[in-house]
């Protein structure tokens, strides 16, 4: 008997010790993104700032509830005020409102793991039927499994891998599962509410793939790859969000794609932000799905903003950009003329078209945030000119209020976050210098083929005299009279910008200035009816022969398309 007891024994514990021995032992994955993340202690402040599941409901519409992390929502506010934006803020540029609501449920820190366990529930509280579920999840998924942000996820898809665990710090136990399995379950169960789920591979980070020149990292072998594995496997629409904003990135030069983050290299700036949202939604508009189709029919601005220039065959494009010296009233000959009015005196417009996008009152800053930037280097092909100057609007102390329209002086590749507070709105905005605005219009043109020419701002019609006498002098001397000139600040800067970049230079502000010299105070009265700044007609036709001299002067290959 007593060897029977031995024997059981033995067995129980050979059975045991291969039990063990056969159980996998599990790895969290590597956190490659090395960012000081949110964590879910900051959960019930979270809960108090994020929008109570559903409550965007108009009468009886669906909503769209966005589930993620900080790319998709960054901060407990989500409100860019550290200048870093996740692309959940512009979602709801995409979606007619009248018909559905966008609400961004994400939250900094989260992987599908804590996601799942800490926030889902209330989220599926507010979900009805015909609502939608956008699920884009992962960037978090990494480091350990039982101790610190205790948020990894097993790796792949497995519907069978588990691992139980118990929190070192808190002593709470809980079951960990792989990255698929917790997509599967916002699937089963976004479904079993009668909604619709849509899954997302992640958002790019900032980081090229080794020995392949500028490509941008992808995921297409883990997180992109299994959320799709795991989308054919439920027949659940997927929208490959990584490859179609990082074939955009792989597009721009360094120093753009740098820009397009902020702080660190896995979190957008607002330039990010809306890039991915954009891309998000042109995932999709072409996503060929049929549960998706529905969704579609609720969606606006899916297509490109443009300028609406009517092209001819042959013929390149000149845009011309910047504020009210260069398009304005353009009516009465004595009233307030652009000099890109009259281009058409300068340039043949039989071998090329003019596109005036100038805008009076903007600034780069302006100009840029408005969307009105896009819509021209949307437009642009090879072969294309665009002439940029701005300057007017750019100078003053209202960076947070007023019109909120200057820059930051100089040409420092800087930026500062301002709270910006005017009339109609409160929000943040990251400002940079008059120079990064200028770099970044000619970065721009120079993705799209197309040559930027910078030209500087027009004189004003005000005046500086010298002294009759000076001293030691003993005979009156005639005063010296000259329009005055700013080459000390907007004129330094563009040079300084023509030298960072090599861009082409047109000197309008000096070559102007020359001329009215020539005339006298008295005689430019005449180029300027209204006040100082804004000339009539034959002031705006000065300005535009002063830019026809310029491009010759540099020997542009714009100068070709100037009238003999």
């Amino acid at each position: 008997m007593k060897n029977k007891k031995s024997i059981l024994t033995a067995v129980l514990a050979f059975a045991s010790l291969c039990s063990y021995a056969q159980k996998p032992k599990y790895e969290g994955m590597e956190d490659v993104n090395k960012v000081v993340d949110l964590t879910l202690d900051s959960l019930e402040k979270a809960s108090t700032a994020r929008p109570v599941a559903g409550s965007s409901r108009k009468g009886n519409n669906p909503v769209l509830f966005l589930v993620g992390n900080s790319t998709m929502r960054t901060g407990t506010l989500g409100n860019g005020s550290n200048g870093q934006w996740g692309w959940g803020y512009y979602a709801h540029n995409y979606f007619d409102e009248n018909k559905i609501t966008v609400e961004n449920q994400a939250l900094g820190g989260t992987s599908s793991r804590t996601f799942y366990r800490k926030l889902w529930p209330a989220v599926k509280q507010g979900i009805r039927p015909g609502d939608w579920v956008i699920i884009e999840l992962g960037h978090n998924d990494n480091g350990p499994f039982d101790e610190g942000r205790a948020r990894a996820s097993i790796k792949g898809i497995s519907a069978t891998d588990s691992l139980n665990v118990t929190i070192k710090e808190t002593g709470e136990k809980e079951t960990v599962y792989s990255y698929g399995e917790y997509m599967r379950r916002f699937v089963r169960e976004t479904r079993a509410l009668g909604a619709h789920p849509i899954l997302m591979s992640l958002t790019p980070r900032n980081a090229y793939q080794e020995g392949v020149g500028r490509k941008v990292v992808r995921v297409n072998e883990t997180f992109g790859l299994w959320a799709k594995q795991v989308a054919e496997e439920m027949g659940c629409p997927f929208v490959d969000l990584n490859e179609i904003s990082a074939k955009k990135y792989d597009e721009m030069s360094e120093w753009k794609f740098n820009y397009h983050f902020y702080l660190d290299h896995i979190h957008t700036s607002a330039f990010g932000a809306q890039l991915n949202a954009r891309s998000a939604a042109e995932g999709i508009m072409s996503c060929n799905d049929l549960e998706i189709q529905s969704l579609k029919a609720m969606m606006i601005n899916t297509e490109l903003p443009t300028t609406g220039v009517k092209r001819e065959k042959g013929k390149p494009v000149v845009f011309i950009t910047g504020d009210s010296t260069v398009k304005n009233e353009d009516k009465d000959e004595d009233g307030m003329w652009g000099w890109g009015a009259v281009a058409s005196d300068i340039f043949d417009t039989r071998k090329i078209t003019i596109q005036n996008s100038a805008q009076a009152g903007r600034s780069c800053r302006s100009y840029l945030r408005e969307g009105r930037w896009d819509k021209v280097y949307n437009d642009l092909q090879p072969g294309d000119f665009v002439l940029i100057q701005f300057g007017h609007n750019d100078a003053g102390k209202e960076l947070d209020y007023g019109k909120a329209r200057n820059e930051i002086t100089g040409t420092a590749d800087s930026s500062h976050v301002y709270r910006v507070r005017t009339d109609s709105e409160v929000r943040n905005e990251v400002v940079y210098t008059f120079g990064w605005y200028l770099r970044k219009m000619i970065d721009d043109v120079r993705q799209k083929g197309a040559t930027p020419i910078l030209v500087s701002l027009t004189p004003r019609n005000e005046w500086d005299i010298r002294p009759a006498f000076t001293r030691g002098q003993t005979t009156k001397q005639p005063a010296i009279v000259f329009i005055e000139r700013r080459n000390d600040s907007f004129g330094e800067w563009y040079r300084e910008v023509v030298e960072q970049t090599g861009v082409d230079f047109v000197d309008l502000h000096n070559i102007s200035a020359d001329a009215f010299d020539k005339l006298g105070r008295d005689a430019t009265q005449e180029y300027y009816k209204k006040d100082h700044t804004h000339t009539s007609k034959k002031g705006a036709k000065l300005n535009a022969q002063s830019i026809a001299k310029g491009l010759k002067d540099i020997k542009s290959p714009l100068a070709k398309y100037l009238k003999k």
